[in-house]
This record gives C-alpha cells, sequence and structure tokens, in this order.
C-alpha cells in the first residue's frame, strides 16, 4: 500500500472511530423512563438531568413536581440550591481576577484581606488563595459551619473575623478535611478586590456572560422566581433522614455570609451551560464558536490540577466497585477515577436538596443531577448509572444498591447508638434550674442565652434566627434540646460545674449518629458571660 493509499485508509479508519464515539455518545434511551420509575419508588417529589456531549446539550429535563402534594412540575428551567458544586463558580470568579492580574493564585490572603486571621499566626503569614479553595487549612471537618447553618444574622466580613478563634485540628498542609468557612473567605476577598460583593461580581462576570440566565446568587432573585423547587426532607423517623417526606421551609437553608461556599441556584439548562463551559476549558458556548471565553486555558488547568490527597475508605458491598482508586482535591472539584477513567465531579447540599455535577473529559461529557430531597442515594445512583452508560459498563441498578448500602449503614449506626446509650434517666440534676440559667459565648460562635422559663429552660443561639428551644433534662448535668424548629439537628448540652457549683463551661454533641457534619456542636466550648 503507498503512502497516499495508507494515509487515505487511516482517515478513514480515524473518521470512523469518531463517529462510532459519537453515536455511541447519546443519552440512555430509557432516561425518562428511569427518571420517572425512580421518583415514583423512592418517593423523591422532583428531579432534574442535564447531559451535555461534544460541546452539545443532549437532554436538560426535570421529573416530577416541585413541591409534594402540588401539581407544579419540574422542568429544565426550575431552579434548585445548587449547594457545594457552587464553590467552583466561585473558583471561575477569582481565575477571572487571576486573568486580569488582579490577584494570584499564591497571592497570600493577607495581600488582600489585610484583616484575615486564623488561630495561628505562622498560618495566617503563609495562607494563599490557593490554601482556602482545597481543604489543606488544618481545619476540622466543616469547623465553623454553625456559623451559617442553618441560619445567620452576622455578616461575612464578621464570620471571616472569627476565624482566628477556630482552633485547628492538624498541622497546616498536613492532610484533607472539607470546610465551607474558607471559602466564604474568598468570597470576601473578591469583595475586598473589586469593590463588588461576591453576588454581583459573580452575577456580572461568571453567570451572566455564561448565559446562565435563571441561576441566583441571592434569596431576594431565588425567592422572587416562581419556577422553584422547595425542599424536603424525612422527619417523623426518630431522626433527620428516617421516616416519610416532608415540605421544609425554604427559607431555613445556609446563611447568606457562606453563599461563595454554596449559595448558588441553578436549573438543568443553566448547569448544561456551565458543564459545555467546563469541559471546552473556558470558552463560551456560541454557534459559531466566536472564541470567547469565561476563564483563560490556564486557569482551566488550575482547577483541574489535583493538590491534595484525599483518604480513600472501601465502600462495603453492593457499592464497593465505585470505590475509587485515587481520589483528590482541586480547586472547587473532586478528582476521583471510575472503571480507569479520570472523572471530575462535585456534590453539593442545602438542607433540603441536592445537587452533583460530573465531567468525564476523556469521553467530553458532563452532566448534572438535582434533586429536591435529602436522599442521596439517588442523587449517586443516578451518577454511577448514567457513568456506566458513557463508560460502555454493563447496566447495573446501582440505585438499588446505594438504598442496601444506604439502609445498612443507617441500620448499623442506630444499633451502635443503642449500645452505648447508658443514661441514667432517674438522675437528677446538680443545681435549680435557675442555676443554669445566663449568658454564654463562644469565641467563634458568639453568644446563647439560656433563661428559665415556665419551670423549664430555654436555649437561644442570638446570631442563629429561630435555633431556640426547650431543653430537657436527660441525665445528671446534660440535657437534651427541643429545637422549636424540628428541622435543626437535636443535641446534648452539657454543664460543667467549677468547686463552688456554679457552672464553668458549656459543651455540645449532636444527639444523632446520622447528623450531618455542618451541625459542629462538638467545636463548641461556651463560658459564662458577665451581666451588662
Amino acid at each position: 500500500m503507498g503512502s497516499t493509499a495508507k494515509r487515505t485508509y487511516a482517515l478513514i479508519i480515524l473518521a470512523a472511530l469518531l463517529f462510532s464515539t459519537i453515536a455511541f455518545a447519546a443519552p440512555p434511551p430509557d432516561l425518562d423512563a428511569r427518571a420517572e420509575s425512580v421518583l415514583a419508588e423512592t418517593g423523591v417529589p422532583g428531579m432534574a438531568i442535564a447531559i451535555v456531549e461534544h460541546g452539545k446539550v443532549t437532554h436538560a429535563k426535570g421529573y416530577g413536581v416541585r413541591r409534594l402534594g402540588s401539581p407544579e412540575p419540574v422542568d429544565a428551567d426550575t431552579i434548585f440550591p445548587t449547594g457545594s458544586t457552587g464553590k467552583a463558580i466561585t473558583v471561575a470568579a477569582l481565575a477571572v481576577l487571576v486573568d486580569e492580574k488582579k490577584i494570584g493564585w499564591d497571592d497570600k490572603v493577607t495581600d488582600h484581606l489585610p484583616g484575615f486571621q486564623m488561630y495561628d499566626p505562622w498560618v495566617t503569614r503563609e495562607m494563599t488563595i490557593r490554601d482556602l479553595l482545597v481543604h489543606r487549612s488544618g481545619l476540622g471537618l466543616g469547623a465553623g459551619d454553625l456559623m451559617f447553618v442553618p441560619r445567620s444574622s452576622r455578616s461575612r466580613a464578621d464570620t471571616v473575623h472569627a476565624l482566628r478563634y477556630i482552633k485547628p485540628a492538624t498541622s497546616f498542609r498536613s492532610g484533607y478535611a472539607y470546610d465551607n468557612v474558607l471559602y466564604a473567605v474568598a468570597g470576601q476577598l473578591i469583595e475586598e478586590v473589586t469593590g463588588k460583593t461576591w453576588e454581583v461580581f459573580v452575577r456580572e462576570r461568571v453567570l451572566a456572560p455564561a448565559g446562565m440566565r435563571s441561576s441566583t446568587t441571592d434569596e431576594a432573585h431565588q425567592f422572587a422566581n416562581p419556577n422553584r423547587v422547595q425542599p424536603h426532607a424525612r422527619m417523623d423517623g426518630g431522626f433527620r433522614g428516617l421516616g416519610t417526606q416532608e415540605v421544609l421551609d425554604e427559607r431555613a437553608g445556609l446563611g447568606r455570609n457562606a453563599a461563595p461556599a454554596g449559595g448558588i441556584a441553578s436549573s438543568a439548562n443553566d448547569l448544561a451551560r456551565w458543564l459545555v463551559i467546563q469541559l471546552q476549558h473556558g470558552l463560551l458556548p456560541g454557534e459559531p464558536a466566536d472564541g470567547r471565553r469565561l476563564y483563560s486555558e490556564a486557569a482551566a488547568r488550575e482547577m483541574w490540577t489535583p493538590q491534595v490527597l484525599v483518604p480513600i475508605s472501601r465502600f462495603p458491598e453492593p457499592v464497593a466497585e465505585a470505590t475509587p482508586q485515587f481520589s483528590s482535591y482541586a480547586l472547587g472539584w473532586s478528582i476521583r477515577d471510575y472503571r480507569g477513567v479520570k472523572i471530575i465531579e462535585h456534590g453539593g447540599a442545602v438542607l433540603g436538596v441536592q445537587t452533583i455535577v460530573v465531567l468525564v473529559p476523556s469521553r467530553d461529557v458532563g452532566f448534572s443531577v438535582q434533586i429536591n430531597s435529602e436522599d442521596g442515594e439517588v442523587l449517586y445512583g443516578m451518577m454511577f448509572e448514567l457513568l456506566d452508560h458513557y463508560l460502555d459498563a454493563p447496566a447495573r441498578d446501582w440505585m438499588a444498591d446505594f438504598r442496601t448500602f444506604k439502609q445498612a449503614r443507617q441500620d448499623r449506626m442506630l444499633a451502635a447508638s443503642r449500645a452505648t446509650d447508658t443514661r441514667n434517666a432517674a438522675s437528677r440534676p446538680s443545681l435549680p434550674l435557675s442555676g443554669y440559667a445566663g449568658t454564654y459565648a463562644d469565641p467563634w460562635y458568639g453568644p446563647i442565652d439560656i433563661r428559665q422559663d415556665g419551670g423549664k429552660l430555654r436555649i437561644d443561639f442570638k446570631q442563629t434566627p429561630n435555633m431556640a428551644g426547650t431543653l430537657e433534662h436527660w441525665q445528671y448535668d446534660t440535657f437534651r434540646t427541643a429545637w422549636d424548629d424540628r428541622t435543626i439537628e437535636p443535641a446534648y448540652v452539657t454543664f460543667a460545674l467549677d468547686a463552688a457549683g456554679k457552672v464553668e463551661r458549656i459543651t455540645m454533641q449532636a444527639a444523632s449518629p446520622l447528623a450531618d457534619f455542618s451541625y459542629d456542636y462538638q467545636d463548641l466550648l461556651f463560658t459564662p458571660q458577665p451581666a451588662e
């Protein structure tokens, strides 16, 4: 065969391979039926799925209803709070500033935010913008989240100020521990550099150029959109996550001071555009492509470059095959493998709503799944079923497997909780109820008020609106919270007395073994405050 013929033959083979790849790369033909059946089987009210392939949106559709018991359907423009998937959008906003040479990824935070301070002065001096984004600061898992979960009346600047009082769990850059509070710092840094709030800058410089017209960065726009989901959770089974599905108060979610960590609401259509931009390394969607960029190719490489190793624990059967061989965190993205293929993804949860965004660069495919409930097994079941489809793996009912895994985990944790329950119900408090009353404060959270009211003790977290409730005696000097808002995770409140029999400190612990890590009660240490 001559050289010309060989080249022609090679081009034919290449074209055939490309055609076969594109022909295969199509959404599952039964995706609509599968989504509808999942909702029916699990009791999840609504779902939205977006899929992009080779720069094109091949699927963007909603299923089910926005609110349990109401007929309004979820469609491709229905907005869902997207939780921590928005961290990548905050990173994109920073990338815009890096491209404009207003900041650098490895600039010291104090170069742009002079008032920034961590507990350790050396860490304060060494912390870079990159460090804010990759969960290696030395803070513990979810440290400081009670400053904005479930709500907060404090500003973002005040939240940043409180960081100096949160003690580290490990040494700086020694390992991975997921946090949200340092993304709040990133949001405040954007405001310091640009003179615009994170909300305004992201809306003007990221969402608008990206054509994400339904997406919002603030509650005013979110709640003004009638085409939005309501959050749902299972609340009547003894612990949150168990029982029957019910509607939650949509205004009781994440505090706006932490919006840079997870305060964006978006739709399937908008997430599809975001997926295209990511897979095109910052190029904006266009017909025809005109070369306009949201951020540079260099910034795109930074976003997807692993920065810190994430410890791997093997998943038990029947979902053991989902265990990655490697796992790491980049800038607002998790990088892992599945079936030998690199996967870039991030999940997000705001109380009552969950989202996952997944990219498979080697297949030029991306997808998102959103649900308006806390049934994470549905989110991850759909994720792995779609991954298997695009990786040409055998079809599998991942949904059933994740449901089995979740049930076994719940049963195991509840059994362990019962086994360690040594409550002495016959014990009595050391003090009369009036002896526990007073004003107390934790260095990073701030003040709480405990008072006697009608023969009962009442507790009020002063900087968290509506986080108040009755303290019911549990044993000895430990009480259990009965929050007025029962969607807030209950906690044990333990009073420690000094030699004179007066309250010296108060510690807390989540009552549920299934409590979300954002209820970081265990990090609180309240001490009495002098009367004003």
